[in-house]
């Protein structure tokens, strides 16, 4: 299954979502190399992945090498990933968002 494809098949409003943050990965990162992996969309070489789940979507990321403090700025408690949740388009912050991905672009060492 190809990212599209797996995009294409959820159900509204992940599906809005997904390409919305598909859209901002892309345009902040314009050569990035997208794959399935683990069953998910993943970006960056597995810096950022996006997953529809029941009721939202997470928008993942690897925390490896960042402070305490900037995990912080993510949800869940693992310790090589964390995650941003979604259940509409209005919750998107794309400013925050991109100012994150930058961040961990920078800064997480991804070993996955």
């Amino acid at each position: 299954m190809e990212v599209k494809e797996y995009i294409e098949k959820q159900k509204s409003p992940r599906k809005e979502i997904l390409k919305r943050l598909r859209k901002i990965i892309k345009a902040t990162f314009p050569k990035t190399k997208e794959e399935m992996r683990w069953g998910v969309p993943v970006f960056e070489d597995g810096k950022f992945y996006v997953v529809g789940l029941k009721d939202s979507v997470n928008l993942g990321f690897s925390v490896q090498g960042l402070t305490k403090k900037e995990m912080d700025n993510f949800q869940g408690k693992g310790k090589t990933m964390r995650h941003l949740k979604f259940k509409s388009l209005e919750e998107i912050d794309e400013k925050k968002i991109v100012k994150l991905m930058k961040m961990v672009q920078k800064k997480a060492k991804c070993e996955c």
